[in-house]
């Protein structure tokens, strides 16, 4: 699919959508998540990685960021065009700023990745009231949802409790301080 420049495309429950790549606020979030990330994993098996296809179920998503193996040759799809969901121990998305893709990146992304098995999902939303970060574990493919839902206001830490990035802070460096009330 041919695509103007700027946009990118995912198939989200079977349907494809178009999407503009994000604005700065949001790739910086996603920059320093990864930065952060990538520190506290370096010298490990795994590693932080974005802009990849990654395919599960006749579905492709382009995640904010996700951490795989850092020999991820054996989860690449037989046609090449991405990685299969397997691989991924963690993803992460920073939720867009206006109103179809926040309910894409709050409920139907979250719906995916437990479909997938994804071990953690992690939601970093400057747009729900203050700031929130929201870390999903423990998903239930056969109910497309988590068990495990520990959801803090910006300004607030909170500790990845499980997978490779166990022990992992995302703090206000990430996320920057509380929002004002919307």
């Amino acid at each position: 699919m041919e695509l103007p420049e700027g946009y990118r495309a995912e198939i989200v429950e079977g349907a494809i959508e178009v999407s503009p790549t994000g604005r700065y606020a949001h790739s910086q979030t996603v920059f320093l998540l990864k930065e952060a990330l990538g520190g506290f994993l370096k010298g490990g098996d795994f590693a932080a990685r974005n802009d990849t296809n990654v395919v599960h179920a006749g579905c492709v998503w382009v995640p904010d960021l996700f951490i795989v193996p850092r020999d991820t040759e054996r989860y690449v799809t037989a046609d090449g065009v991405g990685i299969t969901a397997a691989a991924v121990r963690l993803v992460a998305g920073v939720v867009s700023p206006d109103g179809p893709r926040q309910e894409r990146d709050r409920v139907r992304k979250r719906r995916e990745y437990a479909r997938a098995a994804i071990p953690v999902y992690v939601v970093i939303d400057a747009h729900d009231d203050q700031g929130t970060v929201t870390v999903l574990t423990e998903p239930r493919p056969d109910r497309a949802d988590w068990v495990g839902v520990h959801r803090v206001p910006f300004g607030t830490e909170l500790t990845v409790p499980e997978g490779p990035a166990k022990g992992f802070v995302i703090t206000e460096a990430i996320t920057g301080p509380p929002r004002a009330k919307q």
